[in-house]
């Protein structure tokens, strides 16, 4: 690629961002996201909001509205699916703190324990023996006996 090239494109990348933000934050404003991360009397507070509410509420209005409100909603993978792509993706990125979370939603989505520990150990021979260790432990610990 030319610096001609690389120049035009940069621009067109810079351009594409600007206006992907544009518009992420006319939705944001559109759809008032502060409001919907706001526990109400009828509505339980997510994990998220348990864990970090009023420290980390950006990070609680990201995972609540677009991590599990637009992400994992739409409909070019089933939740099921996506479960195994994500338990998948930390386990070879070795992020086992994440990991109880997805795999016990993982099996509310349908993928069976037997599913599960065969994608782990599966991985072990793409993500890394020790990686799969550790996250067989963690599916041991979360699955149980299941």
């Amino acid at each position: 690629m030319t610096r001609d090239n690389q120049t035009s494109r940069s621009r067109q990348m810079t351009g594409w961002l600007v206006v992907v933000s544009t518009s992420i934050e006319a939705d944001r404003n559109d759809r008032n996201m502060t409001e919907n991360t706001t526990p109400t009397p009828d509505k339980e507070p997510s994990g998220a909001a348990k864990m970090f509410g009023d420290f980390a509420p950006a990070l609680v209005g990201f995972t609540d509205d677009t991590l599990f409100g637009q992400v994992w909603t739409r409909p070019e993978l089933s939740p099921r699916d996506r479960s195994l792509v994500t338990v998948a993706a930390l386990v070879t990125a070795g992020n086992t703190e994440q990991l109880s979370y997805h795999l016990g939603l993982a099996h509310q989505n349908g993928v069976t324990s037997a599913e599960l520990v065969e994608a782990i150990t599966h991985l072990a021979f793409y993500a890394g023996w020790p990686r799969a260790m550790s996250a067989m432990a963690v599916a041991k610990q979360v699955l149980g006996g299941d």
